[in-house]
């Protein structure tokens, strides 16, 4: 049997990873996520932020990773639009990743990864909201450095929860680099994963088979850490099974 396809959306057409004197929009992703599917087992495929087409392509993937990148137009959720720290927004991609992860929460079917913005799109997309900048609900910023990168935080995960199983342990060290958090819960979605502050990071969605939402970033990690390159191992292992499902006979 081949290996499992697995789709990893990519970031919108202006966040810029890659500076060139000859273009100036991109759909890129870091190359980690794609590093740590392979070492899953997995075929990675990039897929363009500016898709719509899902009911046509969905069917031809085995898994999916909703990746990280920059803030979702707050319009989707009724949140502030003016909101001093909001990161540049792409419209397109917030589009087009709703409609997927809409879909995805429909069809129960397809094994889903959803990484930062990832949570923060399934989120919104069961109807929750979304804390625009956590310094406003917290006195100390604990998810990034003082740079607003990288930063080291410890997350309490729910011992009955499918992501300590696929882990194998509640409690974790983690690759953290967000500024905004799940307000008020999205509709079908468990909160499964708290940090030191009670920010939520992880959500699972119980009606779908496999699931999972990490506010963190394994792929940083994953290639020396094994509890995170799991994600990638269990969504593979998923999608094995899920591609076995659809071979007729």
């Amino acid at each position: 049997m081949d290996k499992p396809l697995i789709g990893i959306t990519t970031g919108g057409r202006s966040e810029g990873y890659i500076k060139s004197r000859h273009y100036r929009e991109f759909f890129s992703t870091p190359a980690p996520y794609v590093d740590a599917v392979r070492r899953a087992g997995g075929l990675p495929m990039l897929l363009p932020s500016a898709l719509m087409e899902w009911e046509q392509l969905l069917p031809r993937l085995d898994g999916i990773v909703v990746t990280g990148g920059t803030d979702i137009d707050p319009a989707e959720y009724g949140g502030d639009q003016r909101h001093p720290h909001l990161h540049p927004v792409d419209r397109e991609r917030d589009r087009s990743e709703l409609t997927l992860t809409r879909r995805l929460m429909d069809e129960q079917r397809t094994p889903t990864l959803c990484i930062c913005r990832g949570l923060q799109v399934l989120n919104v997309a069961a109807g929750g909201t979304l804390h625009e900048h956590i310094p406003d609900i917290r006195d100390a910023d604990i998810h990034r450095d003082e740079a607003g990168l990288w930063a080291m935080q410890d997350v309490h995960v729910a011992p009955d929860s499918q992501i300590a199983a696929v882990l194998g342990t509640t409690e974790l060290r983690t690759s953290s680099g967000h500024h905004q958090a799940v307000r008020d819960l999205g509709a079908g979605l468990r909160i499964v994963a708290l940090a030191e502050d009670g920010i939520i990071e992880a959500l699972e969605a119980p009606a779908h088979p496999w699931m999972i939402a990490v506010q963190w970033h394994p792929e940083v990690t994953a290639a020396h850490d094994t509890s995170q390159q799991a994600l990638f191992d269990g969504l593979v292992a998923k999608a094995r099974e899920h591609q076995r499902e659809q071979v007729p006979g």
